[in-house]
């Protein structure tokens, strides 16, 4: 509690305006609104959704696939209006626990494709050491499956489960 307080403490004196909405079932159409009022009362610098699919849409579709590419393509349309990064968190399919290499792809992206062709940068998480033994266990790699303007490829993280945090890799953790 001591940490959570001092942290507190460090974001109520600095200018950084950090806000919380953890509505559950929030509609594609309640986020844009709630986002335009934020913007235009406070100023709107960068939006994070955790996670996509506990989403809804008033969209009328047939299925959960098509659900899930409405939101997707709704919320790219609300982060070009309202000209912000948007970041949504979205769970993967079980498909990389079936294959050899379980390191994940595009594919994997749950519920549908529209979410990988809808993003203009795709990252994914793998840890190895959920999967093999001797390995590194702080070991995860940051998979850039896709970057629409850049490259892709994938970078080596330390992931440090006493601070929940990731930092450079600098070898065993």
């Amino acid at each position: 509690w001591k940490k959570l307080t001092m942290f507190n403490s460090e974001i109520v004196q600095s200018d950084v305006k950090l806000f919380i909405d953890d509505t559950s079932s929030i509609s594609t159409g309640e986020v844009r609104s709630r986002l335009r009022k934020l913007k235009s009362s406070e100023g709107l610098d960068l939006v994070v959704i955790d996670y996509l699919q506990l989403m809804t849409t008033s969209s009328r579709t047939n299925n959960r696939e098509q659900e899930i590419s409405a939101i997707s393509r709704e919320l790219k349309a609300i982060a070009k209006e309202l000209d912000i990064p948007l970041v949504a968190l979205a769970q993967l399919s079980r498909n990389p626990e079936k294959r050899s290499d379980a390191r994940p792809i595009l594919s994997d992206l749950r519920e549908s494709g529209a979410i990988e062709q809808d993003a203009d940068v795709v990252m994914m998480l793998y840890r190895n050491s959920k999967y093999e033994e001797n390995v590194d266990p702080g070991l995860t790699e940051l998979i850039i499956a896709k970057h629409r303007n850049g490259e892709t490829g994938t970078v080596k993280l330390s992931f440090l489960s006493e601070y929940t945090k990731f930092v450079d890799y600098r070898g065993e953790s």
